[in-house]
């Protein structure tokens, strides 16, 4: 056998071992597609989470857009909730802003049981007309007996110091007086020449209405607050005398000048006594809004029209003097005014505490803590008012009812309450403030009395939407400021306005503060 035909053993093992590569070659390669498959799977997976985590991310974004929203609008209807829940009960809107039947309403808020009847209540002294002293009466009518009762005899016309009296009173009809000055032209009979009476300001007067006339139509537009239009008809049906709205706005002008100097002593007893009142509302002039701030104090009542309300407008146009306490609210521009010679008004406060207690959750409930606490305040104030506690024990009764009500607030403002927390803080931050009634006598608890004030200048502003100029805030200003001080002193406002548009340099000047002047 030749070595051609013969069959290598490593040539078959080789073989068997290629074979062994290939298949395993196969296998990996295999393997291979088997693991690219996964890859392509695993990328396609990993591509999908990928877009599931963008989308998720995005839902996020959109759901933390959604809750912002959504908590904004919580906020926008509580807050209208509660702003149309507002009412002069528990807020700063004035009564009568009321409208019928709203929770403001005070017979709307009493029970059914505890409603008094109209009229006179039981054990109402009443009141009746006095009748006016002999030299007081124009005309006596004397009526006798004509026959005597018992014997039917005549009898004789006898005066009665003890006769039963009743008086009737009418007006006569009023008729004005018009003085006419005339001043004449006469020739000469010597040289033919005329000659004209000089012109004498001192005996003919300077404007065509006197002042009294001129104080009756001041007193209808700026204390009764009549339009110049509406006083023109009283005028004429009253008076018998034609005028135009020109005419009143000149007189108008006269009398606001008349009276000007008389208002610096109102000012000054205003600035000068121990206890003051002041508030301020808003004011028209020709649409533009102003400012209209009052001090009260027990004397007096002074008014002025501000451009605003701004601090340093106040301290150099109104509260010019640092003395004395002073009775209002938590307005920030009166911080000027030492905190220790302050009183805040505690009617504010308490329809804050309302509008607290009117709210949801830990709000609602704060507020209804202090809301009681306050109105425990009120019983102890007005048992001291009445004479029920004196002095010494009113002070023993606040003293625990003070600490109460300042860790109530502390507790406010810890409590991190968005429009609650706030507001406690500002409050404490007056804490020299809230009990200046408590310790100084003479102090009132509220600041009714000088919202009380300027309450009928709200009206007159509502009803004529306030001035057109400058001129006429002047005489707004000045004749509401005679009219509520001659009130409280007891004086003809017609009487002082007389006195001032007649006055002449060597006449003692007018006061509403010197004794009563007579009605004219």
């Amino acid at each position: 056998m030749d070595a051609v035909s013969k069959t290598d053993p490593r040539d078959a093992q080789l073989a068997v071992q290629a074979e062994q590569i290939t298949a395993q070659a196969a296998a990996l390669a295999a393997r291979d597609e088997a693991l690219i498959a996964q890859a392509e799977t695993l990328a396609a997976r990993d591509a999908a989470l990928i877009a599931q985590a963008a989308e998720l991310t995005l839902q996020k974004a959109e759901i933390s857009e959604l809750t912002a929203r959504v908590a904004a609008l919580t906020d926008t209807v509580r807050t209208l909730l509660e702003a149309q829940k507002r009412n002069s009960n528990n807020s700063n809107l004035p009564p009568s802003s009321d409208p019928p039947g709203s929770a403001g309403d005070v017979a709307k808020r009493k029970p059914k049981g505890k409603r008094r009847k109209r009229g006179g209540q039981r054990g109402h002294r009443g009141s009746h007309r006095r009748l006016l002293p002999p030299e007081k009466v124009d005309e006596f009518v004397d009526i006798f007996p004509h026959h005597c009762e018992n014997c039917w005899q005549p009898l004789p016309e006898i005066s009665d110091l003890y006769a039963r009296r009743y008086q009737h009173t009418e007006l006569q009809p009023l008729q004005p007086h018009v003085t006419e000055y005339r001043r004449h032209a006469v020739v000469c009979p010597s040289c033919g020449s005329k000659t004209r009476a000089a012109y004498d300001a001192l005996v003919i007067p300077k404007f065509a209405f006197g002042p009294r006339f001129m104080s009756v139509v001041a007193l209808l537009t700026g204390v009764y607050h009549l339009s110049r239009r509406q006083s023109a008809q009283p005028i004429w049906e009253l008076l018998g005398v034609r005028i135009s709205v020109g005419s009143i706005s000149a007189i108008e002008r006269r009398v606001s000048d008349a009276v000007q100097p008389f208002i610096e002593e109102l000012w000054s007893s205003a600035m000068h006594a121990p206890v003051k009142h002041t508030d301020g509302t808003s004011w028209l002039q020709a649409g533009v809004m102003l400012s209209l701030w009052t001090v009260a104090t027990a004397a007096v009542t002074v008014f002025k029209i501000l451009p605003n309300s701004q601090r340093v407008t106040l301290q150099t146009e109104v509260l010019t003097r640092l003395q004395g306490i002073l009775v209002s609210d938590r307005a920030t521009a009166l911080t000027f005014w030492a905190m220790d010679k302050r009183q805040i008004c505690w009617a504010h406060l308490l329809r804050k505490f309302v509008s607290f207690s009117e709210r949801d959750g830990p709000a609602g409930l704060l507020g209804k803590e202090l809301l009681d606490a306050t109105r425990i305040l009120f019983v102890y104030w007005a048992d001291f008012k009445n004479g029920v506690l004196s002095r010494t024990q009113f002070m023993m009764r606040m003293a625990p009812l003070r600490s109460l009500i300042e860790a109530t607030l502390n507790r406010g403002v810890n409590a991190n309450i968005k429009g609650l927390s706030g507001s406690c803080a500002n409050i404490l931050e007056h804490r020299l403030a809230l009990w200046t009634y408590v310790d100084h006598e003479g102090v009132e608890a509220t600041n009714n009395h000088a919202e009380r004030e300027l309450r009928a200048f709200v009206l007159w502003r509502r009803r004529s939407f306030g001035t057109r100029s400058d001129r006429g805030n002047r005489f707004a200003e000045r004749l509401m400021t005679i009219a509520h001080t001659a009130r409280k002193q007891a004086k003809s406002v017609l009487g002082f306005l007389v006195a001032c548009c007649t006055r002449s340099d060597a006449d003692a000047p007018p006061s509403l503060l010197a004794p009563a002047l007579q009605p004219v």
